[in-house]
């Protein structure tokens, strides 16, 4: 049953009532959520508008067979735009895990290899098509990294955060000891498959929120089986940041 948090779900809510129509046939039993932020967060360069955490809250909890909404997110020490991000996730009411944000220093330094070595080029090309490339090409991109070099730069940050493994264990052991019957996530990643496709063979419900054209290819096969993804393009209005609602519900 959906019974709308705010004054501005109902208002949304008597404009878009199919959309609560269909998510109440998805949300149908006790359900859990889970939000991969980090999977979800880059989503807006797609869709050209952001996921609003606290409004997103807010409409979720307006369906009553909603257990549990697990927000996965990792906090960079020191940065005050993150951990502020999570003080006002906590506050929300969301069932948070966040752990330290590893930060990985890759070499760029090519002042000590062959200009046709792919040795510091491995590090950020996969090696099947490393493989392939001709040596002009090798080349090109050591001359690249050299002029890089030239200009003070001899590392490059990559932030590493990952939740797969807690989320995929969180999933089955709400099944096996919370008694949870309908899976609910907010990701498009295909190291999900393995957990989703136990849970659909166990006969559970289970549902990708994702966007058009974000969603691994791997879930095809679970669709056969019986996962819904559920495009969130549709929920814009209720989940988005108040400023980037579309014109026609403004007022």
């Amino acid at each position: 049953m959906f019974k709308a948090r705010t004054e501005r779900i109902q208002r949304l809510t008597e404009k878009f009532p199919q959309r609560i129509q269909e998510l109440e046939r998805v949300l149908d039993r006790r359900t859990n959520v889970y939000i991969d932020f980090a999977n979800v967060k880059p989503w807006a360069t797609k869709l050209g508008w952001h996921v609003d955490v606290k409004r997103l809250k807010q409409f979720l909890d307006s369906f009553d067979n909603i257990n549990s909404i697990k927000l996965y997110q990792g906090t960079l020490a020191g940065d005050a735009e993150s951990e502020q991000f999570v003080k006002e996730v906590k506050s929300y009411g969301y069932d948070l895990t966040t752990k330290p944000v590893k930060i990985m220093k890759l070499s760029i330094d090519v002042s000590s290899i062959p200009a046709n070595s792919p040795d510091i080029l491995k590090n950020f090309i996969r090696a099947p098509l490393l493989r392939t490339l001709r040596l002009e090409a090798i080349e090109y991109l050591n001359n690249q990294l050299r002029e890089l070099n030239r200009r003070g730069w001899r590392y490059l940050e990559d932030r590493k955060c990952n939740f797969d493994v807690e989320i995929g264990r969180d999933m089955l052991v709400d099944y096996a000891a919370h008694g949870i019957e309908n899976f609910v996530l907010w990701s498009g990643d295909s190291d999900f498959v393995d957990p989703l496709r136990q849970l659909i063979d166990d006969g559970m419900k289970v549902s990708v929120f994702a966007t058009a054209r974000r969603v691994a290819a791997e879930f095809g096969e679970l669709v056969k089986r019986g996962l819904f993804i559920y495009d969130i393009q549709k929920i814009r209005n209720f989940i988005c940041w108040k400023r980037e609602m579309e014109q026609d519900v403004e007022g």
